[in-house]
C-alpha cells in the first residue's frame, strides 16, 4: 500500500509517499525561512498563507516524480496537532478533500509521535519497550513507550522548549534565523567550558526540564560583558550554552532509561539535528549499554515521511479518522 503524508504543523510544507509503511518513494519539503527571517521567528498567518501556495504544487510534484496518481494511493495521513492552528488547518483541509473526492481512508496523526517514528524509516520498527526523547522548537519531553501507540510521559519542559531556547540565544548573538543550526555551527569552533552556565534541574530528582533560567543567565552574561567593554566571543558562548542544554538532555535521558529498565532510546525532533546532542547521546548512551537510535538529519526536522509512516501503521490496524476531525494545536500524546 502507498500512503500519502501531509505535514503543515508549523513553517514547513511537506508531502511524502511511503510504500508498505517504510519505503520512501517521495519526500518533499517547501521551507519558509526566507519569509520569517526578518521577523526573527515564525509568523503564524504568514506560515498558513505559504502552506496554501505550496501544498498543491508539492502534491503534483510527488505524484509526477513517482509516476503515480491518486488512484494508486491506499490512504492519506495528515498531522492534526500539535502545532499552529492556521497551519494545521491547511494540511487537514487538503487531506479531507482528497479523502472525500477519492474515497481513500483518512488518518490523523500526532506530530510528536511521528517525530520518533522517523527512526522506523531509517532503522526499521524497534521492539518496545523503549524511551523516546522528543526535542523540538515547541516541545522537550521524555516518553516511555511500553507498547506501540501507548505512551507514558516521564518528564517534559516546565517552560521553554530546547528549540525555542536555541533560537532566542542565537537571536541575542546575532546569528540569524533559524537559530538552532546557526548556533550549532558557531559552537563547533568554540570552547564549551569557556562559560559555566547553570544546568537547570539536572539534580532535581525528576525527569522534567527548564530552559528559562538558562536563557536569562546567557542574557545577564552578555550584558555584563558589554557593560565592562569586553567583546563577546560568539563561538565560546555558543558552545558553552549548547553544552549546558546537552548535559541536562543527556543525563535525564540516561536516567529515564535506567528508571524504566529499557535497553533502547529513540530520538526525534528538529533539535536532534544538533551535532553535539547526537554525539553526546551516542557516546554516553553506548557507554551505558544502551542502543541509541537517531534519525538522519533530513528526517529530524518536520517532514511528511514520518507522518505517512505512522499513518500507514495506524491504517493497517484498522484506524480511521472522520471528516469532522478538528485541528488541535495542543494535542497531547495518547496514553
Amino acid at each position: 500500500m502507498i500512503t500519502l503524508g501531509i505535514e503543515t504543523s508549523c513553517d514547513e510544507t511537506a508531502v511524502a509517499l511511503i510504500e508498505d509503511g517504510f519505503t520512501i518513494r517521495a519526500n518533499l519539503i517547501a521551507r519558509q525561512e526566507h519569509l520569517h527571517e526578518r521577523f526573527g521567528g515564525v509568523v503564524p498567518e504568514v506560515a498558513a498563507r505559504a502552506h496554501v501556495e505550496a501544498l498543491n504544487p508539492l502534491l503534483a510534484q510527488a505524484l509526477g516524480d513517482t509516476g503515480l496518481d491518486f488512484g494508486d494511493l491506499g490512504g492519506v495521513a495528515v498531522t492534526v496537532g500539535p502545532g499552529l492552528v492556521g497551519a494545521l488547518l491547511v494540511g487537514m483541509a487538503a487531506a479531507k478533500s482528497l479523502s472525500l473526492a477519492t474515497g481513500m481512508p483518512l488518518i490523523g496523526v500526532n506530530h510528536l509521535e511521528a517525530h520518533y517514528w522517523a527512526n522506523f524509516l531509517a532503522h526499521g520498527p524497534p521492539d518496545p519497550p523503549y524511551v523516546a526523547l522528543i526535542v523540538s522548537g515547541g516541545h522537550t519531553m521524555l516518553v516511555h513507550v511500553r507498547e506501540v501507540f501507548h505512551h507514558e510521559i516521564l518528564g517534559q519542559t516546565l517552560d521553554d522548549a530546547a528549540g525555542e531556547a536555541f533560537d532566542k540565544v542565537a537571536r541575542l548573538l546575532g546569528l540569524g534565523f533559524p537559530g538552532g543550526p546557526a548556533l550549532d555551527a558557531a559552537a563547533r569552533t568554540g570552547n564549551p567550558g569557556a562559560v559555566r552556565f547553570p544546568r537547570a534541574m539536572e539534580g532535581s530528582g525528576d525527569l522534567d526540564f527548564s530552559m528559562s533560567g538558562l536563557k536569562s543567565a546567557v542574557l545577564r552574561h552578555v550584558k555584563a560583558e558589554r557593560a565592562a567593554g569586553r567583546s563577546i566571543d560568539v563561538p565560546d558562548l555558543a558552545a558553552s550554552f549548547q553544552e549546558a542544554i546537552v548535559d541536562v538532555q543527556v543525563s535525564k535521558t540516561l536516567d529515564a532509561a535506567r528508571r524504566t529498565g529499557v535497553a533502547r532510546v529513540l530520538l526525534g525532533g528538529g533539535v536532534v539535528a544538533n551535532s553535539r546532542l547526537r554525539e553526546r547521546l551516542q557516546a554516553d548512551g553506548t557507554a551505558a549499554g544502551l542502543e541509541i537510535r537517531v534519525p538522519p538529519k533530513a528526517l529530524c526536522t518536520d517532514n511528511a515521511a514520518m507522518v505517512a509512516c505512522l499513518g500507514a501503521a495506524r491504517l493497517e490496524r484498522g484506524e480511521r479518522t472522520g471528516l469532522d476531525i478538528a485541528a488541535d494545536p495542543n494535542l497531547p500524546l495518547a496514553p
